[in-house]
């Protein structure tokens, strides 16, 4: 240092002899080596501090400084990929939204890109760029110059995205930029160039919640990286200036300027050819947007698969003492939902509700419906302690079936929009497996989060088939008759059951009284049925709401969700045996390890006897063929074999449809958020115009899809010979004259409980009887 001092002190000596005489020279450098000495001091003490703030990096003093070992073993947190069952992605779970790929999956034009806008001489220096460094120092920091550049290598960078930087008050950043020197330093010590370039590239955050080039790819193009072409690439690395600003979706006038600079960077540097780089900058930009997190096509079914994973996990983890994560580790999860009837669904959602929608809606634009509508708006402003804010407009984003848009509205038209406002929950499972093919829980995710599959509500005739069930393991058969002569109960304030077409007298057989959803014959076998048995039956089932003990019973006032009723529904499909609903297949590793494998094996549980469900089924055909399901037929044009039923609740508040063959159940239920919202009529509002659609539209496409209708159009077996001719009998019978003769002067149609249920039940008794004694003489005869 001492050296250095005196060669330059005589260096300045001779400069003023040039131009000074020798007393001038000698009087102006003894004033110039004053101001040298302190000066030099200065410089010196800076030099000390600097390396002494070097070594207080180098020894951790200002956090830990990742060591080479360290270095090797570093790993980035990745996304667990949630696959259907025939590998498409329908989302990924993380806390970081990253999916790691290897250096032969960067196509060569990406790398050209990067290195040509970001680091041109890395192939040429060892983690740090001399010359960049020296001119931002001079035209940033010294001649305050904006525009000079960065001076970070890709290497450099490297090291920030993959720890970040601290705050450190007035030395944040020659601290963070001494840190990342020395770890460029590092990592191109154990790491090879691509390597590097891999690591860059794979955590380099792109906006959007996003990290890696490939999880990138995926959002701005729906494609692998490997697949992304010059253009595309040129867009993702013009990103990494400002993630924010040149976001192609947000900006796409700032993407595609700042494309253009990446390709003449690349022509700049001879990656590109002058005429290719025109050429490109002629087409403009195009993309093909995929947020899998908030506009997925199973967002809701991803919520359960979050679950279900989680809880195998713990197992694997505490077997194994593995640390498995669902959001760090990267794992491939690959479920048994199947894409194309996913979509068929969701497509089935957006034609038929926004047509539902708009009719709903125009219904409470007038007449008494609008005043309803305008005191339920009323009560909840008041509820909620809005009243005096009521008709404050404010920007608001709206979904609607024609897409979202952002609106000025009042928080009154606000509440009106959300109350109006249909839902619907479909669920399909495979009733033999539980596994699940269909699962949209809602008609839009970011905005109506909550699951309609878990909403429980008013199971209205759906619940009938529970009842004919049970009667049917109490030795109830098909062909037996129902009254359907009209009968006021007066211990239940004076409660009237109606058929929905109003219609009262003769006898509907069991098959006909279920298949037609006839609600007096279906309140005359309740009548019969000794309520524990239905209870008992309701429990088997797996419902959890509790049955009260009330005639309305019969006709679905009790509650239950979707998910519910697909699973009873699943027990008369499979031959009786109980199932539970299963979404995962198989979870690997992202190397290919199988941590877990769903085999779709149910445990033997037996709720049904078999003749139960035989009979249930071939009932539930009639109603699909010639019942309240007839026009998945006659209007849909549907010719799978299926069974079903339609459920309408009280004031066509929900409206239900369950169709079923052996290999596919699928289960809907539409209806605005509270039951005092409805259609004013069945025309709109029946299970069989409101729900049924659903159903019908989905299978409409799968039985085009050649592949789907082979897989699901497994018919049911044929009744075993001593119950060929359990449903061959007349649906329904007059009564003879004789009876209504009798009947005019004795019956009386005011009863309580009690009495109609013992007089049921002596009339179930005799026809019991005669229907054994026929049976006994038919054998004789034969």
């Amino acid at each position: 240092m001492h050296i250095i001092k005196r060669t330059l002190l005589r260096v300045l000596f001779y400069i003023l002899l040039k131009y000074f005489s020798w007393f001038k020279c000698y009087y102006y450098f003894s004033i110039l080596k004053r101001l040298f000495k302190i000066v030099w001091k200065l410089f010196v003490l800076l030099i000390f501090l600097l390396g002494l703030l070097f070594a207080a990096i180098y020894y951790d003093v200002f956090g830990h400084l990742y060591s080479v070992n360290e270095l090797k073993n570093f790993k980035n947190e990745t996304a667990s990929l949630v696959l259907a069952e025939e590998g498409e992605i329908i989302g990924k779970i993380f806390a970081e939204n990253r999916t790691n790929i290897s250096y032969d999956q960067l196509p060569k034009h990406l790398i050209n890109a990067l290195i040509a806008t970001e680091d041109a001489r890395y192939f040429e220096h060892e983690g740090v760029d001399s010359r960049s460094l020296i001119r931002v120092l001079f035209k940033t920091i010294l001649l305050q110059k904006k525009s000079s550049g960065g001076g970070s290598t890709i290497t450099q960078q490297l090291a920030k995205n993959m720890f970040g930087r601290s705050k450190f008050g007035p030395l944040s950043m020659p601290i963070n930029k001494t840190k990342e020197i020395i770890l460029a330093n590092r990592l191109e010590r154990i790491y090879s160039k691509n390597d590097i370039l891999t690591l860059y590239l794979n955590t380099v955050p792109f906006g959007e919640n996003v990290k890696g080039i490939e999880a990138a790819s995926r959002r701005f193009f729906n494609k692998s990286t490997k697949d992304l072409e010059i253009e595309e690439a040129a867009v993702l690395v013009g990103l990494l200036k400002a993630n924010t600003y040149y976001n192609p979706r947000l900006y796409p006038d700032h993407a595609l300027r700042r494309r253009n600079i990446v390709l003449d960077q690349m022509e700049k540097y001879n990656y590109l050819s002058e005429h290719v780089s025109d050429s490109i900058k002629k087409t403009p930009l195009k993309l093909d947007y995929a947020n899998l997190e908030s506009e997925g096509p199973a967002n809701y079914f991803l919520v359960q698969v979050k679950k279900e994973v989680n809880e195998i996990l713990k197992t694997i983890n505490k077997r194994l003492d593995t640390i498995y994560n669902i959001r760090k580790s990267g794992l491939i999860i690959t479920t048994s939902l199947n894409f194309t009837m996913q979509n068929y669904a969701l497509t089935a959602y957006k034609s038929h509700l926004k047509k539902m929608q708009k009719r709903l809606r125009n219904q409470y634009k007038r007449g008494v419906y609008k005043k309803e509508l305008e005191q339920l708006v009323v009560s909840k402003l008041e509820k909620l302690k809005l009243t005096n804010e009521a008709d404050i407009k404010k920007n608001r984003e709206i979904f609607s079936w024609e897409g979202f848009h952002t609106d000025s509205i009042s928080i009154r038209d606000s509440i009106k929009n959300e109350l109006t406002m249909l839902h619907a929950g479909y669920l399909a499972i495979d009733p033999e497996t539980g596994s699940v093919k269909i699962w949209v829980g809602g008609i839009d995710f970011r905005t109506q989060p909550y699951d309609q599959i878990f909403a429980q509500r008013q199971v209205a005739s759906t619940f009938k088939p529970i009842l004919y069930a049970t009667a049917f393991e109490n030795g109830v058969m098909p062909c037996q008759y129902l009254e359907n002569d009209s009968i006021v109960l007066t211990d239940f304030d004076n409660w009237t059951p109606q058929n929905y077409n109003k219609s009262t007298g003769g006898k509907y057989s069991v098959a006909a009284a279920l298949a037609k959803s006839m609600n007096i014959p279906t309140v005359n076998l309740f009548l019969q049925t000794p309520f524990k048995d239905l209870e008992n039956t309701w429990e088997n089932l797996g419902f959890s709401q509790e049955l009260v003990n009330k005639p309305s019973i019969a006709l679905g006032t009790a509650s239950a969700s979707i998910y519910e009723l697909a699973i009873a529904y699943a027990i008369f499909a499979n031959g009786g045996k109980s199932i539970t609903p299963q979404l995962i297949t198989s979870i690997k590793t992202a190397n290919g390890k199988v941590l877990y494998q769903n085999e779709y094996v149910q445990p033997e549980n037996e709720v049904l006897n078999k003749q139960t469900t035989q009979l249930m089924n071939a009932v539930l055909q009639k109603a699909i063929i010639e019942g309240t399901g007839k026009s998945m037929h006659n209007i849909y044009g549907v010719t799978l074999p299926l069974a079903g039923k339609t459920g309408t609740s009280q004031d066509y508040a929900d409206a239900w449809f369950i169709a079923y063959n052996p290999k596919l159940l699928l289960v809907t239920r539409v209806g605005a958020s509270l039951p005092s919202v409805h259609f004013s009529s069945g025309t709109n509002g029946s299970g069989s115009t409101l729900a049924l659609p659903l159903v019908a539209k989905t299978l409409q496409k799968v039985q085009k899809n050649s592949k789907l209708k082979r897989k699901y159009s497994k018919v049911f077996p044929t009744l075993p010979d001593d119950l060929t001719d359990a449903l061959f009998c007349e649906d329904y019978k007059e009564d003879s004259d004789f009876e209504k003769f009798f009947e005019g002067i004795f019956k009386k149609n005011r009863t309580t409980v009690e009495k109609a249920s013992k007089k049921a039940s002596r009339k179930a008794k005799k026809k019991n009887k005669d229907s054994f004694f026929k049976r006994i003489f038919s054998k004789k005869k034969n």
